[in-house]
């Protein structure tokens, strides 16, 4: 299932479901879990990937043609983005192009084409539901009686103390969980050492002990790629934020300024006209000069 030249960086989710020596083993285990079925590893399975979608420089997602449907899979280790049925509708609509022959979408008779399916599995740290439905119609301004277009993405919190059913039905799924939270418990302790210990302790464990020993280096490497892309996208938002608070600030400087530079302009206008006015000149003449209307005059 493994395809060659790629520019970016693999996660080792997709490494093991997508592009690994065992990734077709990995991902029918998985597909099966999902959908009750026995397919045998003499299966055909196409991985058909899109590069550089998903994600700006970490491929972090998996789509493969299999029994006649097209299973995307993502993986995401923080906050889910509920603008991914958008995002997969952009992504499968990609796919298709790809798929179809240009001339295709011109016949006069039916084009086939393969059902589509998205799973994200979800393993960050802030609490989520064990599943949920994400739907591209919540995004809708309006609210039509009958939707005219619908996309839904399957969230499956995989995270081993949510007990998601999925972990049971799919090993490699479930040591994969396990080994994400092996890798943050280690870099807690050992931010430096934390992704080498980590591959060690599973190792030990017997957690993707077979694909670790094969691949560790590999492994480690991909860690550092996926770690510091989210401390670059962790970083820009706080710089972001950051930002905006200062132009916030600098707004209301600015504001504060203009409204005290008014209401010194102000006060020079009224005690001008209070000197107009003891001088004994007429209302008409002090409005002229100052600009005040009578009624503040009046008031003077």
């Amino acid at each position: 299932m493994s395809t060659s030249n790629r520019k970016y960086k693999d996660s080792v989710f997709v490494d093991l479901f997508s592009e690994d020596e065992k990734a077709k083993e990995n991902f029918l285990s998985l597909y099966n879990a999902l959908h009750g079925t026995n397919l045998q590893l003499s299966c055909p399975v196409e991985n058909i990937r899109l590069d550089n979608v998903m994600y700006m420089n970490i491929i972090n997602d998996v789509s493969c043609l299999v029994d006649g449907k097209i299973i995307v899979l993502a993986e995401h280790q923080s906050t889910i983005n509920e603008n991914m049925p958008l995002r997969f509708l952009e992504y499968i609509a990609r796919l298709y192009e790809k798929l179809q022959a240009p001339t295709d979408r011109y016949l006069r008779k039916l084009s086939k084409i393969p059902t589509p399916e998205f799973y994200v599995f979800y393993n960050g740290k802030e609490d989520y539901p064990e599943t949920t439905v994400l739907k591209l119609s919540d995004a809708f301004i309006t609210k039509p009686e009958h939707v005219p277009l619908e996309l839904t993405v399957q969230v499956l919190n995989i995270n081993t103390d949510k007990a998601n059913k999925i972990l049971a039905a799919c090993k490699p799924l479930e040591e994969y969980s396990l080994f994400v939270e092996e890798v943050r418990k280690q870099t807690q302790l050992d931010p430096e050492k934390g992704f080498t210990n980590a591959v060690k302790i599973c190792i030990e464990k017997g957690i993707l002990r077979e694909y670790l020993m094969r691949k560790s280096r590999e492994v480690i490497n991909m860690l550092v790629a996926e770690y510091d892309y989210d401390t670059d996208i962790a970083v820009q938002r706080s710089e972001e934020r950051r930002i905006a608070f200062a132009e916030g600030i600098e707004q209301g400087i600015e504001r504060g300024i203009e409204q005290g530079f008014s209401d010194g302009k102000y006060q020079n206008k009224l005690e001008t006209a209070r000197i107009l006015k003891q001088l004994g000149d007429p209302v008409q003449k002090i409005m002229q000069a100052t600009g005040l209307s009578s009624e503040e005059i009046e008031k003077l």
